[in-house]
Parts: C-alpha cells; sequence; structure tokens
C-alpha cells in the first residue's frame, strides 16, 4: 500500500493562499526550496487538484530554463516533468509533462492509487487535499508555517466528520521564522 503525504506551506492562520489565490506571502528561502525539492524528490506520484496543476504547469515545464534559475530550481523541474502526475478535474481535457487526468470520483481514484502503489504518493490543493483527509486517506501531514496571518483564502484543513489523531514526527525552523511540523496519521 502506498503512503498519501498531504503537505502545503501554509500562514499561521492555516490557509494555503489568500484571497485571490495570493501566495506572495509564501515566498521560500534557499534552505526551504532544497527541503521542498528533497520531499518532492521522494514522491512516486502526484495528485493534483485542477487550481494547484494550473499554478505548477504555468512554470515548472520551463523554470529549469530560466536565466536566474538556480541548481535546485533545476532540479525541481526536471523532477516534475519527469514524476507521474493525476490531475482531479472535470473541466481540464488534455495535459501534457508524463499527466493524466480523471474526471470521475477523486476519493474512490486517490483509495484505488494508494492501494496498489508500493510508494509515496503527494496530494496536493486544499480542496483534493480536504477531500482525501475527509476519506481517511492522509498517512502523513507536512505543514510549512509562514509567520503570516492572511486573514482567509483557501484552507489547508478540511472539516472532518471525525477526530483525526496525529503523531508528531518532526519539527524544523527555516530561516524568516518559518517552521515545519510533521505528522503521521495514527491508525
Amino acid at each position: 500500500m502506498g503512503k498519501l503525504v498531504y503537505g502545503m506551506n501554509l500562514s499561521l492562520d492555516g490557509y494555503v493562499s489568500a484571497a485571490g489565490d495570493d501566495l506572495g506571502w509564501s515566498e521560500p528561502s534557499d534552505e526551504l526550496f532544497q527541503f521542498w525539492l528533497d520531499e518532492e524528490l521522494a514522491i512516486d506520484q502526484f495528485l493534483y487538484g485542477r487550481r494547484l496543476w494550473e499554478t505548477m504547469s504555468s512554470y515548472w515545464p520551463t523554470g529549469d530554463q530560466q536565466p536566474d534559475a538556480t541548481p535546485a530550481q533545476i532540479a525541481f523541474a526536471q523532477n516534475w516533468r519527469d514524476t507521474p502526475k493525476v490531475v482531479f478535474s472535470s473541466t481540464i481535457d488534455t495535459v501534457d509533462w508524463n499527466t493524466r487526468v480523471f474526471s470521475g470520483d477523486a476519493v474512490a481514484e486517490i483509495a484505488r492509487v494508494r492501494a496498489q502503489d508500493g510508494g509515496r504518493l503527494r496530494v496536493g490543493g486544499a480542496a483534493l487535499g480536504g477531500a482525501a483527509m475527509r476519506a481517511g486517506l492522509v498517512d502523513e501531514y507536512e505543514i510549512v508555517t509562514h509567520p503570516v496571518v492572511v486573514g482567509g483564502g483557501a484552507p489547508f484543513f478540511a472539516a472532518v466528520d471525525n477526530r483525526v489523531n496525529l503523531n508528531l514526527t518532526e519539527v524544523r525552523k527555516f530561516p524568516g521564522g518559518v517552521v515545519l511540523t510533521r505528522y503521521e496519521t495514527r491508525r
């Protein structure tokens, strides 16, 4: 069985983006970017909601060709293109870069992929992550909290029907007051 990881950058008040899909508050330091690169290199398949897919696919296919690209950004772009991806969407028809579109029941498909796969899967996007969380499919949470309160936007945590008990497995500080907390779901 695969391990489903849900992790993103969050504001202190729990949002992955501010109103209007503003992400300007979450610029990573070199050390934080390297952390995300290392995490992504360990992922066997990305599971994206439409909005996160559109954000990622608007930059990373050619992110390594930018004149000011760092070695970490070059590696991130190459890994992003090479890693298999599923985009859950009923409005996108065609995708590229080792990606397929799934327009059916997202929770059922995530459960199927997780059950058949022995690797690490990353679910990305607040709506899709929330659906996986409500279904009890998330095995690990990677929460990277930035010291900013944005007051609204897309929340990381979805309302759940039952309590989700977690075990803290890691805490790490990054420049600028950014903190990673990693949790495993207690089953």
